[in-house]
Parts: C-alpha cells; structure tokens; sequence
C-alpha cells in the first residue's frame, strides 16, 4: 500500500458520511426557513469532517500505544496496530489535524456570527474546543473516557445534538422545536453505530481493560441497548413525521426503516461477533439514507 492510501485508509472514510448526517437535516432545515447560506453549509461540512477524521486518527493512536489494537481485535488493521505507521507519525498528524479542525471551525463561527453576536461566538468557540477535545480524549491518555463506558454518551451529544442543533442555529442564530426529534434520532443512531462496533470488539476490549458500555452490560443486555438505542430512534422520527406533517412526500424517509429494521433483526438474532463487522457500514449508510430523505422529504 503507498504512503498516500495508507494515511487515508487511517482516516476511516466509511465513518464520514454518518458524521454529516445532522448537517445535513440541519441544513435543509435552515433552506426551509429561509436561512440556508452556502458558505457556512460548505465551512460546517468541511468542519465536521475534519473533527471526524482527527476523532478516526486520534482513536488509531490511543488504541494503538495502549495495545487495544492487538491480533484479537475483529474490525480492520489500524495503522499503529500494524506498524506501517509509527505512534510518533501519528501523534505528528493528529496535531496537524487539530490545527486545521480549529481552523475550519474558527472560519465557520466567524462566517455565522462574524461580530454581531458575540454571545453565540463564544458559545460555539467553545464547542469547537469541546468537539476537538472529545475528539482527542476517547482513547488517547490515561483517563480516556471510551475505556470508561462514556463514548455513547459523547456521540449522541455531538453526532445528534450538536450537530442537529447547533448546526440549525449556524444559520438561523435562534433554535426551532422543529430540530429536536431529528436530533435525537440521529444521535441514538450513531449511537447505535458505536454500540455495534463495541459489541464487535467486546472479547478483545474486555482482554484489553477498555471497559465499554458493551463490555459492561454483556453481550446479551448490550443487544436489548441496541434494540432500545435503534427502535426509540424509530419511533421519534415517527413522531416527527406525524407532528410535522404537511404532504406524503415529508414522510419518503421512511424507506429508511426498511434496512434498519433488517439491521436490528439481524444483530439481535447474531451469535457471532465476527459477523456484526459488515452490519456496521450498513447501519451507517442506513443512518445516511434517513438523513437524506428526512432532509428531502421535509423541502418538498
């Protein structure tokens, strides 16, 4: 593998389109109120990527030096894990990394708010350092909280309501009833995402004292989460569509359901960890597809 494709396989490109899932309901959100502008949809999309490339990058270093990664681990070969790139080179990228997440994300509030609304500057000043640090603290130092059981709690605040939200306000600079049970929806599904990765990796994690919520319920309390995590995401774009209701096509998203209920019958019937590797992709793609088609369906 050449250098290049070795440092892009490191970002994890198959993570990226769920990280953009809530910009994206955000965004048409904001086209349907009036407040959409091109440059902060440009600047937040480029933000968030960057935010989930370091998170990838950072996760690849952590798990890395602390041996996590290790022969019994069941998802693809990291990068430190398999030596073709040195802690020290990717402790190099990740500082990189964070610069040009702060940079993007100094460009995107000051492209919303510019000077005339120093509060929510320095609110979304501070959630950039939050995003960033977070990004960081999920695997990397002693106290990292992905090997405490927080990591879902982490990404269903910033891959739901985060980005959900405080994507809607980038534009509208208020908040609208509307964003909150798309927000939700996609925070429990990324959440969810997390989960099933968790409880690919559950034997190895546990050998390797990263205590996640998988490793804490047990294999069989950690498919009831997913069950719970995956139908109550469900059920509140459900409600959505139902409280928001103004044509048949609002509701073409729940085509989505289709593959995500495939999803959670499969996951609840597995009894090989092995096997949920391939679901992951899957339910991040489905997770996608609702984004796209609850963001379409709500313009028409």
């Amino acid at each position: 593998m050449s250098r290049l494709k070795l440092w892009i396989s490191s970002m994890r490109l198959r993570t990226l389109p769920l990280s953009v899932s809530g910009i994206i309901i955000a965004s048409s959100f904001a086209e349907y109120n009036g407040f959409f502008q091109w440059d902060i949809f440009i600047l937040a999309i480029l933000t968030t990527l960057s935010f989930q490339i370091l998170s990838n990058l950072a996760n690849d270093y952590g798990d890395g030096v602390k041996g996590t990664d290790n022969n019994e681990r069941i998802g693809p070969e990291r990068a430190v894990q398999s030596g073709e790139i040195s802690a020290d080179s990717m402790f190099s990228a990740i500082k990189i990394s964070i610069l040009i997440s702060i940079g993007l994300a100094f460009s995107l509030i000051f492209s919303a708010f510019g000077v005339r609304h120093f509060l929510l500057t320095l609110i979304f000043f501070s959630l950039g350092i939050a995003a960033v640090v977070a990004a960081i603290r999920y695997t990397v130092g002693t106290n990292a909280y992905g090997y405490n059981g927080l990591g879902d709690v982490y990404v269903f605040v910033f891959f739901g309501l985060v980005s959900v939200i405080g994507g809607y306000v980038l534009y509208a600079k208020q908040i609208d009833h509307v964003v909150f049970l798309p927000a939700c929806t996609i925070g429990l599904l990324s959440a969810a995402v997390l989960n099933l990765n968790n409880m690919r990796d559950i034997v190895s994690d546990e050998k390797s004292n990263k205590i996640t919520l998988a490793v804490k319920l047990g294999s069989k309390k950690a498919k009831i989460y997913h069950l719970f995590l995956m139908s109550t995401a469900i059920l509140l774009s459900f409600l959505f569509g139902l409280l928001y209701y103004t044509s048949p096509f609002n509701l073409i998203y729940f085509v989505a359901y289709i593959p995500l209920v495939i999803h959670l019958i499969k996951v609840y019937k597995n009894e090989d960890p092995k096997s949920l590797d391939g679901e992951l992709k899957k339910l991040a793609l489905s997770t996608f597809f609702l984004a796209v088609l609850m963001s379409i369906g709500h313009l028409l």
